[in-house]
């Protein structure tokens, strides 16, 4: 939703392959198809991230460079506010992890 979705449909609409990384399988793959049918591109896909978990980034960053033969552009869009305190699974604050540490990760990750 928002601005992330905004730039998925630009991308779309410039004939680019676009990987949209969303937490709610339901809402992403809304979002795909609204996408797919607004652009007319085919080559707009859905994978399943959550920022707040690093092992859900580690998994998203291994499917991404086993399956891609290359990723030109990287668009770190997810962030959440306004949440009550939590810790993640793995010992992490769930803000600080959402919007900093798994988008840290994951470009890193992705650089290669």
């Amino acid at each position: 939703a928002g601005i992330g979705k905004c730039v998925a449909m630009d991308l779309a609409r410039r004939n680019a392959r676009t990987i949209l990384a969303c937490r709610s399988r339901r809402r992403g793959q809304a979002a795909v198809e609204e996408i797919r049918a607004a652009t007319g591109n085919p080559a707009v896909v859905l994978r399943l991230l959550d920022t707040g978990s690093l092992a859900s980034v580690r998994a998203f960053a291994s499917a991404v460079l086993r399956e891609e033969p290359r990723l030109d552009v990287l668009v770190n869009n997810a962030g959440v506010t306004g949440l009550p305190f939590a810790i993640t699974s793995e010992g992490l604050e769930q803000t600080f992890a959402t919007n900093y540490l798994g988008p840290f990760l994951l470009t890193n990750l992705l650089l290669g």
